[in-house]
């Protein structure tokens, strides 16, 4: 019972919690449902393992797509340091190490002091890796036609359009 002169405490102006929300109508929505084949990872993937299969069956010299990264961009650039070349061919540090130690045991990459900082060690083709380079990128090219073969001109150039912006 409350005193005549009491000021209403705080707690009694406030309805209960239950009772509050017991008269408010509750929308539900539906659980989002999770359809992995809906996924932008799960398609992606499946799309690069098609193309991986693909790279592995035309591929010459038994490289792997990382090492005709490296090559390739080696070819377009030109000598380069291993973290650099790491970094244009989207590779760790770990990983263009173990990519040029093979390829130079191939004989295809060579490691040279670089003219302006004799501490840094520039990655840069040999003839024999040039050779590689020239008769792969014809091979490179199928490859990549191939890949792309189920869509139309139109969506090829979508599609790489929107890789791009993704990336």
């Amino acid at each position: 019972m409350r005193r005549p002169n009491a000021k209403p405490s705080r707690t009694s102006k406030k309805k209960p919690v239950a009772a509050e929300a017991a008269k408010k109508p509750r929308r539900r929505e539906p659980p989002a449902q999770y359809c992995l084949d809906e996924q932008v990872g799960f398609l992606m993937r499946q799309a690069n393992q098609r193309h991986t299969m693909i790279f592995a069956e035309r591929m010459i010299e038994d490289l792997t797509p990382t090492q005709w990264a490296a090559l390739a961009k080696l070819n377009e650039r030109g000598p380069l340091s291993q973290n650099l070349l790491g970094r244009h061919t989207a590779m760790d540090a770990a990983t263009i190490k173990g990519v040029v130690d093979r390829l130079t045991a191939r004989g295809f990459t060579v490691g040279k002091s670089d003219p302006t900082d004799a501490r840094r060690l520039r990655i840069a083709l040999t003839d024999e890796g040039r050779a590689v380079v020239r008769r792969a990128a014809a091979v490179a090219l199928t490859i990549s036609e191939e890949t792309l073969s189920p869509l139309t001109v139109s969506e090829r150039k979508s599609l790489m359009r929107l890789l791009d912006k993704i990336k």
